[in-house]
């Protein structure tokens, strides 16, 4: 438990830290994907109730469902307040959409068996109990609700610079594998009792001027930044040092892919 909530309490600290450079940097790349997890929701008749989004970050995911259901309540939710100022930010003049400090895993038994969907983009991976929050999400769902959630696996380029970050970690850390719940997933759905509808990989390109560039914008602001907490700038650096040792010149793109589960009640 003290193990789950140190995690928790570094994770907060570094989205805190990262959120402005979050929302410049990564939300625009990361824009295909959170339209493909709202449509999961748009594109369904849903019944009655509140819409979640657990692990909203800056709410990029907002203008969207917003467009599709202006009068809904709409409840954005992360643990992070730096990241909730932001998303106050952009839900600020619209009076059923809140975003709120929370744990996206555990959730509030106020939304037991309340919400017509739940949409969660690139939260799920950094949960200390992934499995356990999908059941939380789905218990949170009305007859009729609807799931939508978007995560980076534990591989998700061959090739590229997400594949080589990782490979420089390995190199540089103790091996260890918390992935098993990946191939768990599905059953995990289904036995809690919700119809899996999709379970896809959907890639799509992006784009970095330069691997530096990258290196730089996740461990300052993006999926770096906890492990800089932990291990400090002298690791970080060796870190950046091998992978610009290892990286191509100028531009660098690449098509890493996600992966999307949509299931409903």
């Amino acid at each position: 438990m003290q193990e789950n909530a140190d995690r928790l309490a570094r994770l907060a600290r570094a989205w805190d830290e990262s959120a402005a450079g979050y929302e410049a940097y990564f939300v625009p790349r990361f824009a295909p994907w959170v339209d493909l997890a709202v449509a999961g929701v748009t594109d369904a008749d849903l019944p009655d109730g509140a819409i979640l989004v657990p692990c909203c970050g800056t709410f990029p995911e907002l203008d969207r469902l917003i467009d599709r259901f202006p009068d809904r309540e709409i409840v954005g939710i992360d643990l992070s307040p730096g990241m909730v100022e932001l998303a106050r930010d952009r839900a600020a003049g619209r009076p059923h959409v809140e975003a709120i400090v929370g744990d996206a895993q555990a959730l509030d038994a106020r939304w037991t068996g309340r919400c017509a969907a739940v949409v969660s983009v690139f939260g799920l991976q950094q949960l200390p109990d992934p499995l356990a929050a999908v059941r939380a999400w789905l218990d949170a769902l009305r007859p009729g609700g609807r799931l939508s959630v978007v995560f980076w696996p534990d591989v998700t380029e061959t090739d590229g610079p997400f594949a080589l970050v990782a490979a420089v970690i390995r190199a540089n850390l103790p091996a260890y594998d918390d992935s098993r719940w990946e191939s768990e997933l599905a059953a995990a759905v289904t036995d809690h009792g919700a119809v899996l509808d999709r379970d896809e990989l959907p890639t799509f390109p992006m784009t970095h001027a330069a691997a530096a560039e990258y290196f730089d914008a996740a461990a300052h602001s993006g999926p770096l930044r906890s492990l800089a907490i932990a291990r400090g700038d002298a690791f970080m650096d060796r870190l950046r040092a091998e992978f610009l040792r290892r990286a191509p010149a100028g531009e660098w793109r690449h098509d890493p892919h996600a992966r999307l589960i949509t299931a409903h009640r």
